[in-house]
């Protein structure tokens, strides 16, 4: 290695090396190069690994959200299970977005090594940002519902009481109608049931006024009136029992019908909490964190993460060549033509009339050429053998031809 007296580059640290690997750069050059690159590169890296950070821990918090037993949204749970769960899907997302990160940040070029980003380049770097803008909205709703978690949960809660409100409505008015439909098929046994009915009512509370004094005459106990009175109640009371016994097998199929009905409601109702619950998913929370923190708020967040995410696509197309990029072209031309491969840039222009390079591999073209020339030997090898038997069966002929034609006529 050579041994400068201008100049020293300073010696990595393990967490250099870490971010220099996250950015995509070259350990052997960067250790060869300025401090200036090992800083690029290492910033590079810092917010790459940053992203995949950020990433991980908002795919955990939105498989959490979506997993999470449901509840209340004021009086929420713990779930171990689907925290484990969340952790784990959690660091695959992220290792995911990391790697993803990585590929887009490493596969951008570096432009025309000058500051400016010219046309060309920012439409070469139009897919990368297409990308980076995706991550960077997938990364940005969990984290916005995280900030406003105790907003959304009020609001959520104040949501799910309105469905299960309208849930019990509707519960009631339904079982209402089908008890309607019972009592309807009855028809005319019902309604003279239900007269009877009033009637009974009618005479109890007149039996009861007239031995409270309240009746019309201020009389109070149980006089000749009062007596009148029961007499008239028991009267339509016996009546019920017999109009119920006449009409028993009626009567007992509509109750079963009406006691069936009435513990399908109480069914229904009782599952109207389960009903508001389930309105506490992802879904319903993005929504309300849009309504809470309204456009700009959630612009804002959204444009933070884009910048995160995009930085170091556009500070790629932006940074001038540095001695890092030149020494990585060098060691590139290298092993090109150690391997016997060489390169005409801008050669020859393509029909739409782009500058297109001749690439030459020479290994490959000495081995096509002693193979093809091997080829042509073989088959001269085989004319001359050809060539030779055929002058060998002349001279046989020459020697004896009737055996020749003889031989002929055998076969």
């Amino acid at each position: 290695m050579l041994i400068r007296d201008y100049y020293k580059t300073p010696k990595s640290t393990y967490v250099m090396r870490l971010l220099w690997k996250a950015a995509g750069g070259d350990r052997y050059i960067l250790e060869r190069a300025t401090f200036a690159d090992q800083m690029k590169y290492m910033c590079l890296g810092g917010v790459v690994s940053a992203t995949g950070i950020m990433a991980a821990l908002a795919g955990g918090f939105a498989f959490y959200t979506i997993f999470e037993p449901k509840g209340s949204a004021i009086d929420q749970g713990f779930s171990a299970g689907t925290s484990i769960l969340a952790c784990f899907f959690g660091f695959f997302w992220g290792l995911m977005i990391f790697n993803i990160d990585r590929f887009i940040v490493t596969s951008t070029g570096k432009g025309d090594g000058t500051e400016a980003i010219t046309w060309e380049e920012f439409k070469g770097a139009i897919p990368r940002i297409l990308m980076g803008t995706i991550i960077a909205m997938t990364i940005s709703k969990p984290v916005e519902i995280r900030m406003f978690k105790t907003e959304i949960d009020a609001r959520l809660y104040e949501e799910q009481l309105k469905v299960q409100k309208d849930f019990e409505k509707r519960t009631a008015a339904n079982f209402e109608d089908r008890l309607k439909t019972v009592d309807d098929a009855l028809g005319k046994v019902g309604a003279a049931r239900q007269e009877l009915m009033d009637r009974i009512k009618a005479a109890e509370i007149e039996y009861l006024k007239q031995l409270n004094g309240t009746a019309g005459n201020g009389l109070r106990g149980d006089g000749p009136l009062a007596k009148a009175l029961k007499a008239t109640l028991d009267n339509l009371e016996q009546q019920m029992n017999q109009f119920d016994q006449a009409h028993a097998a009626e009567l007992n199929d509509a109750q079963s019908k009406r006691q069936s009905i009435l513990k399908d409601k109480d069914k229904a109702l009782s599952e109207n909490v389960a009903v508001a619950h389930g309105l506490d998913g992802l879904l319903e929370r993005i929504k309300l964190a849009d309504e809470i923190a309204g456009w700009g708020i959630s612009l804002f967040v959204t444009l933070l993460f884009l910048a995160i995410e995009l930085t170091p696509i556009f500070f790629k197309l932006m940074l001038v060549k540095t001695p890092y990029d030149y020494l990585e072209e060098n060691i590139k031309e290298l092993i090109k033509a150690e391997n016997g491969v060489e390169v005409k840039y801008d050669y020859y222009k393509d029909k739409k009339g782009q500058e297109r390079h001749l690439v030459i591999h020479h290994q490959a073209e000495r081995l096509i050429h002693e193979k093809a020339k091997a080829t042509e030997a073989q088959k001269e090898l085989i004319d001359y053998a050809i060539k030779k038997y055929i002058e060998q069966q002349k001279g046989r002929m020459d020697e004896n031809p009737d055996a020749f034609i003889k031989q002929l006529g055998d076969a």
